[in-house]
């Protein structure tokens, strides 16, 4: 069974603002909005959280780099969350919380784009908005404790492929390695120690549920275009039941 605090996400890369804003009804329990790899670009941003009639789930943007400027303009536009790439020590995780956030606590620059309904009290700001940054290097791997513990941090974000390549190993090779020495399951300690989330991308059955029986809880279970190529299922059914 699994454990009812474990959350599953979908991460769009198309670009297509009305594809990805339809991922909020799709049934999973959060969305990403890749700005880094994906077709998502400040416009594409933008006119897909424009759609957004009702906050069904958290809708994430995954920024292109640790910058105020890109944090900033993700969260102005209605992103419930960012999750920051590349983030390799303590400071870097600082700075990405800090960017996130206004004064006192950061830096982020008060300036909503026009429409931006959404407001927390009479003070007229938005919900502190949620924080994720990527260990993704053998460097953020050796700093993992002191990122996980980074005041206003809500989760360490995983990505297998990128810290495979820079260990030298395989995807498969990492998420099999269950020593508790090993980097993932000492990714998974490092946040419960400090009480964050552990979050992975992991889209496919396999790897998804490797990474859940690791210890991760918001995991990536299918990009946009698995979703989209999934509707092939639906013809092989009314196939068999013609047969």
């Amino acid at each position: 069974m699994t454990d009812p605090a474990v959350r599953f996400g979908a991460w769009a890369t198309l670009g297509e603002p009305r594809t990805a804003a339809a991922l909020e009804t799709s049934g999973l329990d959060w969305v990403v909005l890749d700005a880094q790899h994906g077709h998502f670009d400040d416009r594409a941003v933008r006119d897909t959280l424009a759609l957004r009639r009702e906050r069904r789930v958290p809708l994430l943007v995954r920024v292109r780099a640790n910058d105020p400027g890109l944090i900033g303009r993700a969260l102005d536009a209605g992103a419930d969350g960012v999750i920051v790439p590349l983030v390799d020590s303590a400071a870097d995780a600082e700075a990405a919380v800090a960017a996130a956030s206004y004064p006192p606590r950061g830096v982020r620059s008060w300036g909503p784009l026009p429409g931006l309904e959404r407001t927390d009290g009479a003070d007229g700001r938005p919900p502190r908005p949620f924080v994720a940054v990527m260990v993704e290097t053998a460097q953020g791997l050796d700093a993992v404790a002191g990122i996980a513990a980074v005041d206003g941090l809500d989760m360490v974000f995983v990505g297998p492929f990128d810290l495979s390549l820079r260990l030298g190993t395989t995807v498969d090779a990492l998420l099999a390695d269950l020593r508790p020495e090993a980097p993932l399951p000492r990714i998974v300690a490092a946040c419960r120690d400090a009480g964050v989330l552990a979050g992975a991308f992991g889209p496919s059955v396999e790897r998804a549920t490797a990474l859940t029986r690791l210890g991760f809880t918001r995991v990536v279970v299918a990009l946009d275009t698995d979703l989209l190529a999934g509707g092939a299922a639906l013809a092989d059914r009314v196939r068999e039941r013609l047969a």
